[in-house]
């Protein structure tokens, strides 16, 4: 069977690990356990200023092995809860996972095939899922699903890499993202952050002029409104079910009280959503309209405080 992917994308602190949580317990979905930083060193270009590369679309050498291919990637949030686990934020959740077994069922897949970034990401996937030794299948799954932040500005590269692949990106009103990431320990400046997120917003409207049958748009809002209607009509588009799981976020399938520690949005709800928004000062709030410009009417936040 071809290997098929949905990728989720989201500005930081725009729901992308919401949404990931709200699809982990789909039938039909191996869902990634946390954000699946696939990017490597090799990564270079006009963007690599803006964003870190290991949200970005990996880059191999021509002359690596599978074994160096693996280690390139750079996925830190699993590795570090596979191999120093007291030290993770995600330390709490039990995860019954080897980094070294993943490691060799990743080069006997490649062994398999060829070393090619398509084959290398699938390849990743696949031997996440049969390391994973307490993850619970339920014998139906059809589609991987993974997320890396702001990867929406390399969709064309994931589309051409891996033909069966859909990208799903988040958008969030700018407002409740900055006052987010404002609580960061090292937060960006407003002028940066709104920067980033225009950025990311351009990158999703014109790819999915370009690819409208694979590329996805969905605004947090309507997901935490709504989450089976519109994570529903996704799981449409990819030929699946709309499942009742995806009412409510997950981990393993187990409920979620509060997403955090997979981001620093808690409490998946509308009016948490709003009061976020409400934290920036005036003359915060009045700047993130200016940077956000007519991004605002085009995802329809013109009036959202009102």
């Amino acid at each position: 069977m071809e290997f098929r992917l949905l990728m989720l994308s989201a500005m930081y602190e725009n729901g992308g690990n919401t949404v990931h949580r709200f699809l982990d317990g789909h039938p039909q979905m191996f869902v990634y356990p946390f954000e699946s930083q696939l990017g490597t060193a090799l990564v270079q270009d006009h963007l690599t200023s803006m964003f870190p590369v290991k949200y970005r679309w990996p880059t191999f050498s021509l002359d690596a092995t599978s074994f160096k291919d693996y280690k390139a990637i750079i996925d830190e949030e699993c590795k570090v809860r596979a191999r120093t686990p007291k030290v993770s934020k995600f330390r709490g959740m039990t995860f019954d996972f080897n980094d070294d077994e993943r490691c060799g069922i990743f080069m006997e897949c490649i062994g398999k095939t060829r070393r090619s970034t398509g084959n290398n990401v699938a390849a990743f996937f696949e031997a996440t899922f049969q390391a994973w030794k307490d993850y619970r299948r339920t014998g139906r799954e059809e589609v991987y699903v993974g997320y890396s932040p702001i990867i929406v500005v390399d969709t064309d590269r994931i589309l051409r890499d891996l033909p069966q692949t859909h990208v799903l990106h988040v958008v969030r009103n700018p407002w409740s993202a900055y006052a987010d990431t404002k609580k960061r320990p090292v937060p960006l400046s407003l002028e940066r952050y709104m920067t980033s997120w225009v950025i990311n917003q351009f990158h999703a409207i014109i790819f999915q002029r370009l690819f409208p049958q694979r590329v996805h748009i969905v605004r947090l809002e309507d997901v935490l409104h709504g989450p089976v209607l519109e994570l529903g009509k996704i799981c449409e588009k990819l030929g699946l079910e709309v499942s009742k799981s995806l009412e409510f976020p997950t981990w393993n399938g187990d409920f979620l009280e509060e997403v955090y520690p997979w981001g620093t949005i808690r409490k998946a709800s509308p009016e948490s959503n709003m009061a976020t928004a409400q934290e920036l000062s005036q003359d915060e709030a009045e700047r993130v309209t200016t940077w956000a410009g007519p991004y605002l009417k085009i995802f329809g936040y013109e009036n959202f405080f009102q």
